[in-house]
């Protein structure tokens, strides 16, 4: 079931039971945590009733994206426990959890382009453009993401795939083929590394051009210092963390390319590769909700006003009721 000549296809188990353990347990428990997180932000987003601003829009959506990558990841981390080795020489019930995973993943990245580009746009509008980013705008800017990753990550499922072909299989996401694999992980992550760098770098030279000018005219500049840093703060680690997700996951997909090697002879050390980096990448699932959204004095405003508001609710309909 491989592109070599050399390398027997045999499905004898080679996966260690306690090393099946020892990485499948943390990634079912980052998922796990992951899935809570983003499904607190939807639930508070919606409860809350706080979608009438685009960004809060994109917010949310950031937050289903991540949790299909965290539903997906689980379910891969559930086939991994129970049969580890059809995650290494592929499998037709691989190819549904995988096209999602690939699906949720575009998603995720197309929407922090996104973001990045919606604070640039509401950093720049005061200055030099009239164009205002409207709520209309961020549900087709949304529509447009997931129709884009549906259609990318879905391409496994429609026919580009390796599960019945020797040439040109994944060793490390078989029964993914090689090439679809590049064609995916090197537009892709360039654009995640690319776009958020250059938007939070230019909103960064936009502040302080704004400092500088209000400190040549003598006045109070404490606003601009604060937000300055405050956005520096968190595009370093926006970039960081992007940076440690997907940069291991584009190295295997490098080495995958590059692999002449049999699946046994990867055992272990390549594998745990691979696992690590899907870790990762739901640890992004995990980092995006606290970097975004869950700044967590203000969630516990937001629950508090819910909890109010459903008392007054309760209470209402009491004396209503009376």
């Amino acid at each position: 079931m491989n592109g070599f000549p050399n390398c027997s296809a045999n499905y004898t188990k080679i996966w260690s039971h306690y090393l099946v353990l020892a990485l499948g347990i943390p990634q079912l428990t980052i998922n796990v945590a992951s899935i809570i997180f983003n499904c607190t932000v939807i639930f508070t987003r919606l409860a809350t009733r706080d979608l009438h601003k685009p960004i809060s829009i994109l917010f949310c959506n950031l937050a289903v994206s991540d949790l299909f990558t965290s539903f997906s990841g689980f379910w891969i981390s559930m086939f991994f426990i129970t049969n580890p080795d059809i995650t290494i020489f592929g499998s037709q019930d691989m190819l549904a959890p995988y096209a999602l995973y690939t699906t949720s993943i575009l998603s995720t990245i197309y929407n922090l382009v996104s973001i990045g580009i919606e604070r640039y746009l509401a950093v720049a509008e005061s200055m030099r453009t009239r164009f205002r980013v409207a709520r209309n705008h961020s549900i087709a800017v949304v529509f447009i993401n997931w129709v884009l990753a549906f259609f990318l990550g879905c391409l496994p499922l429609m026919g580009w795939n390796c599960l019945h072909a020797d040439r040109n299989i994944s060793v490390l996401y078989s029964p993914f083929c090689v090439n679809y694999l590049v064609f995916i992980a090197m537009p892709n992550v360039a654009l995640a590394f690319l776009v958020p760098l250059f938007t939070y770098l230019r909103i960064i030279i936009i502040l302080r051009k704004r400092k500088l000018r209000m400190q040549a005219c003598s006045q109070a500049m404490g606003t601009y210092k604060s937000a300055e840093t405050q956005v520096a703060r968190t595009s370093i680690s926006i970039w960081l963390l992007a940076l440690v997700s997907y940069a291991p996951f584009f190295a295997g997909v490098i080495f995958d390319a590059a692999n002449q090697r049999c699946h046994t002879d990867l055992y272990p050390g390549v594998y745990i590769f691979r696992n690590c980096t899907a870790m990762l990448i739901t640890i992004t699932c995990l980092g995006n909700p606290i970097l975004y959204t869950l700044k967590f004095r203000a969630l516990g405003a937001k629950l508090k006003a819910l909890r109010c508001l459903s008392a007054n609710r309760v209470r209402a309909c009491t004396i209503e009721n009376i």
